[in-house]
């Protein structure tokens, strides 16, 4: 029984804190999908201590956490700042916050918990040994690159995909990550027959399938995806230096990599994505590939269309639905690279369970992910691609995806290339990260923020 005044997505902070005074707001809610909407509840919590707001603040999403919410947010804001795990569990944390009898005690448990948060995370950070990044550098993926032939691809260059098959993408779904968004605990396709949830589980699967035909038959969503594969060589251990054609003369574009940099076990390599890429002094011609595909077309019309008729649930099953289409255009659109385009396992034969393991030689790590987490990198993609022009996909000034439903990535062949978790990095290498991206350091820190393993100067 509570009015949400919903403002829609990738909202600035000043539009926010406008529409809380104009409706005279109880609470702020956020929520955050990628890593730089953390910073912008950072900024919303500055701007609410500054102009003098009162209010609770509520934090979520898949990127939050409790932990960021104590180190980063609260720290910024007199006024009650909490973090909520899911939506299912805001309805009680907001009675709690309007309850003049039960506030105060909610407010005491979050003080202890989170003062225990802050303590932890600085210990951590303190302990944590990060190598200078001459030292990782020097450690990187051992590849014997003197026995190695890069793979030249079979269709090299940039192709487009306009109105992609939804009915074949369908077969590339993979279900569970769709019932972990709906909050269905199991693994499919057993969580179908589940003692407890099997019947909701079914039900919910069975009217995806429903909407599915829909969505095909009514063409309710369009697919649209561009891939490329370009000849490309590492320089200076963490840069692929990406060329226009194979003369290797002229410079299209640089990807930009970070390195692994916390102390490891011995004989454990500190990885880059650099690392999977013949250097330019080996005098190999290596390639690297990138792609940006969406299943989202069309998509925000008819959710509207479903809200407006009061139908929310419709509006969630389809925004998940094109989420997963999206993942699974992602996952074909490899297959093929890895068959046919750039042509180097011609012979693969994987069935689908063997995709969603990854079964495959190669990788395709996105932007913003644990092995290249830094987000504007994206728009390397962007000018490598055209992606706009070509598919429709637009970034936003926070590294956003629109349509929300999208993946973009880079290609790797390498049998060797594997995903890992750059982890924590030291100031040395963010300072150098900076001068590569022509950045301030601030900036640097700004969008390597969730990898920083000091405290920075403003903290």
């Amino acid at each position: 029984n509570y009015e949400v005044i919903d403002l829609g997505v990738m909202v600035p902070a000043q539009k926010i804190l406008d529409a809380a005074r104009e409706h005279n707001a109880d609470i702020i809610g956020l929520s955050g999908l990628i890593t730089p909407s953390l910073d912008e509840m950072v900024n919303l919590a500055t701007e609410m201590e500054r102009q003098g707001f009162e209010i609770p603040l509520l934090i979520g999403g898949a990127t939050t956490s409790r932990a960021h919410t104590a180190v980063k947010v609260d720290q910024k804001y007199h006024g009650a700042v909490v973090w909520v795990k899911d939506a299912s569990r805001s309805v009680p944390v907001v009675a709690a916050l309007l309850s003049d009898d039960q506030r105060p005690a909610l407010l005491a448990d979050l003080q202890v918990d989170y003062d225990a948060l802050r303590e932890r995370y600085a210990a951590r950070t303190n302990a944590k040994v990060i190598l200078p990044i001459d030292q990782a550098r020097a450690n990187k993926t051992p590849i014997d690159w003197s026995g190695y032939e890069p793979p030249r691809p079979v269709t090299p260059g940039v192709q487009v995909f306009d109105d992609y098959s939804i009915a074949e993408l369908r077969e590339y779904i993979d279900w569970q990550p769709f019932f972990n968004a709906w909050e269905m605990k199991g693994k499919f396709p057993d969580i179908l027959n589940n003692p407890a949830s099997g019947e909701a589980a079914r039900k919910l699967y069975d009217d995806a399938q429903v909407m599915l035909d829909r969505i095909i038959d009514e063409k309710w969503l369009k697919a649209s995806g561009v891939i490329g594969l370009f000849p490309a060589n590492t320089v200076n251990d963490d840069d692929i230096e990406v060329y226009t054609d194979d003369s290797r003369t002229k410079i299209l574009q640089t990807l930009r990599e970070v390195r692994q940099q916390s102390e490891h076990r011995e004989g454990i390599p500190h990885r880059s994505l650099a690392d999977f890429v013949a250097p330019k002094d080996s005098g190999l011609e290596d390639y690297v590939g990138a792609f940006a595909v969406t299943a989202g077309l069309g998509s925000a019309a008819k959710v509207q269309e479903f809200k407006a008729a009061l139908d929310d649930y419709s509006a969630i099953l389809l925004e998940s639905l094109a989420d997963r289409l999206a993942e699974a255009f992602a996952e074909r659109m490899h297959e093929l690279v890895r068959k046919e385009f750039w042509g180097y396992q011609p012979d693969e034969q994987l069935d689908s369970e063997d995709l969603i393991k990854e079964k495959y030689v190669g990788i395709r790590p996105a932007p913003g992910y644990p092995a290249n987490p830094e987000h504007t990198e994206k728009q390397t993609i962007w000018k490598l691609l055209d992606v706009e022009a070509n598919t429709g996909i637009e970034l936003t000034e926070s590294m956003a995806m629109w349509p929300g439903a999208a993946v973009s990535g880079l290609y790797f062949s390498h049998p060797q290339s594997q995903y890992f978790v750059v982890g924590q990095i030291g100031r040395d290498q963010v300072t150098d990260y900076a001068s590569r991206k022509g950045w301030t350091v601030h900036e640097a820190e700004r969008w390597l923020s969730p990898n920083l393993g000091y405290r920075t100067d403003d903290e």
